[in-house]
């Protein structure tokens, strides 16, 4: 996997850059030819905590994992599990997609079998009104989820606003 490592507001030294790709490297067993994959990690400091974020970009999924710890090399641990359970955990799905789809993946690993037992248990439909951010975001606080599905006023695009790990608030709109 080629690897695409930086800092933001701190120095990646030589020996957290061999540590991270030697890490990183345990998930190359998930890919036929993983000198063709792309992964991005951001190192970034937030108070005490030290995180870490990997996107790995494939040419039709994009895997990303993010971890927080006060040590960065926990942190780097951490990531690199979470991202492996989510490939384990989704590999059943996978296989159900098209072919072409999943042809970077490679299924040849020895794995625990992983029993996925999610599905949906709730469906909801839901009419949303006209409303602008400052609304969204008093209705979803008021009804104390951390996300909120609405139509934008300005734009009459679905949006939805949620609540970020750092406390701020994020949107994701529709077109």
């Amino acid at each position: 996997m080629k690897n695409n490592i930086r800092g933001k507001n701190l120095e990646v030294t030589e020996a957290i850059h061999e540590y991270v790709e030697e890490k990183l490297s345990k998930l190359d067993k998930y890919f036929k030819e993983s000198d063709n994959i792309k992964s991005n990690v951001l190192i970034k400091l937030r108070g005490h905590n030290q995180i870490i974020e990997v996107t790995i970009l494939t040419t039709n999924f994009t895997i990303r994992g993010e971890e927080s710890h006060e040590n960065l090399y926990s942190a780097v641990d951490l990531v690199v599990d979470k991202l492996e359970r989510q490939i384990k955990k989704n590999k059943t799905k996978l296989n159900k997609i098209d072919k072409e789809k999943i042809k970077e993946f490679s299924f040849a690993y020895e794995s625990d079998t992983v029993q996925d037992n999610n599905k949906i248990v709730k469906r909801k439909k839901l009419s949303t009104k006209p409303m602008n951010e400052e609304e969204a975001i008093l209705q979803m606080n008021m009804l104390g989820h951390d996300f909120f599905i609405y139509k934008d006023a300005d734009t009459d695009n679905v949006t939805v606003i949620y609540i970020r790990k750092d406390g701020n608030y994020g949107s994701i709109e529709t077109n």
